[in-house]
């Protein structure tokens, strides 16, 4: 079992930043993806930016050059760091890992972003 717990989202201008923070636990050492989703209203979760197992970074064209993923692994956490953000970028940001022999799916509970003036 893996633990989630997201912090980082609020409202924000255009152009703003914003820094999420997705906080792991559990069975940490069997961890293959981490990563970001996304969910606008009437729309389907997709991904963001993650983490693969075999060490490279994905991210959605409609983020590259304007979000970075990264993460500490001392505190077995990812962060999102978001600029020139946009109000298509308004979403329930989740938090999420494959993890394990079955390559379970674990969600964070989510947390909203907002851009608008």
């Amino acid at each position: 079992q893996v633990q989630l717990v997201e912090s980082g989202g609020g409202l924000v201008q255009p152009g703003g930043s914003l820094r999420l923070s997705c906080a792991a636990s559990g069975s940490i050492f069997s961890i293959k993806t981490m990563g970001w989703y996304r969910q606008a209203p009437g729309k389907q979760r997709e991904l963001v930016a993650e983490f693969t197992s075999g060490g490279s970074t994905n991210y959605a064209d409609s983020v590259k050059a304007r979000f970075i993923l990264s993460r500490d692994n001392v505190k077995n956490t990812v962060y999102l760091q978001m600029n020139s953000l946009k109000p298509e970028d308004t979403a329930v940001y989740y938090c999420h890992v494959i993890a394990g022999r079955t390559h379970m799916n674990y969600w964070g509970q989510g947390t909203q972003v907002t851009v608008s003036s």
